[in-house]
């Protein structure tokens, strides 16, 4: 990629912040938007561009990413009187890296074609570590030719698996997202059954992270339940709109899934204990409460 691209970066919360970093970090000229100002200081201190508003953020750059939370998050960065769509923008790419209803990113894919641009759908996996890392798993949905034209991008910022047309990358994000969360609850079911029968959890960790039970919940999040760390790596509210996306998707298809149902339910309850904004590691206090195992008891034994 030639460094003399424009980049514009939309989204600098725990994982769109460091991302956007290392794309600055390697070289290229960036703006950047987020809804409060104080988040992009540490970027602006380092080079980037503020811009006041998404549409301005279209206007400075060449390829545009956008991070944020909610469908309607998205859909108002893209579509509202000062988002990305509210200018020219032919010849233009847009790259959403958020989590999206597969039908947004085809309804953002029409209007690009429209309007003689380009979009690609490449939602992430890999949480605050792999932000800060660059080694978050990129799954992307769009034509062939504008994926390899952002492929140095990508790059900086993790592992890049092309699933296939707009929309294959919400969609596997959804496997994802079904896959963590039922990884989730075997980790945290996994604490609370050691905590009762008196284990050191630590050791338990490194006993069983290198056979069969191990996954990236168990090395990554296992610890900071134990150390009852709940900060947000991914936002359980965030999660739960995951998930809802998923369920929606399967009544969509006729799918029956039982297992995100019931994740979808916990992590709802986690949100009502006011875990919302907590990371999904939280997901232990909505089970501790159903195992009348006191979460604090982590820490002893």
């Amino acid at each position: 990629m030639h460094k003399n691209l424009k980049i514009g970066w939309i989204g600098l919360g725990v994982m769109g912040a460091p991302m956007c970093n290392h794309l600055l970090a390697a070289g290229y000229p960036v703006s950047v938007y987020t809804r409060s100002r104080h988040r992009a200081e540490p970027l602006l201190k380092t080079g980037a561009r503020w811009c006041e508003s998404p549409r301005d953020v279209a206007g400075d750059a060449d390829v545009i990413f956008t991070m944020v939370g909610t469908g309607q998050e998205v859909r108002d960065v893209y579509f509202s009187e000062t988002g990305l769509f509210a200018r020219d923008i032919t010849g233009k790419l847009f790259i959403d890296m958020g989590t999206t209803a597969p039908s947004l990113s085809a309804e953002i894919a029409a209007y690009c074609d429209q309007q003689h641009a380009a979009s690609i759908d490449a939602p992430v996996s890999g949480g605050d570590v792999g932000a800060r890392a660059a080694t978050l798993s990129i799954m992307a949905g769009g034509r062939d030719q504008d994926i390899e034209k952002v492929s140095g991008l990508f790059a900086c910022l993790g592992t890049l698996r092309h699933l296939g047309g707009h929309g294959s990358g919400q969609h596997g994000k959804m496997c994802n997202q079904i896959t963590v969360a039922g990884s989730m609850i075997g980790v945290c079911e996994a604490m609370l059954y050691a905590a009762r029968a008196g284990l050191d959890r630590d050791r338990l960790i490194a006993a069983i992270s290198t056979g069969a039970a191990g996954c990236w919940a168990l090395d990554k999040l296992a610890p900071r339940i134990v150390q009852q760390d709940y900060d947000p790596g991914f936002m359980v509210d965030h999660f739960i709109k995951d998930l809802g996306i998923a369920v929606q998707e399967c009544e969509r298809m006729g799918l029956e899934l039982p297992g995100l149902a019931l994740a979808r339910s916990l992590y709802q309850k986690v949100s009502q204990l006011g875990h919302g904004r907590s990371g999904t590691q939280a997901l232990i206090m909505a089970l501790d409460q159903s195992s009348e195992i006191n979460v604090t008891d982590l820490e002893t034994g």
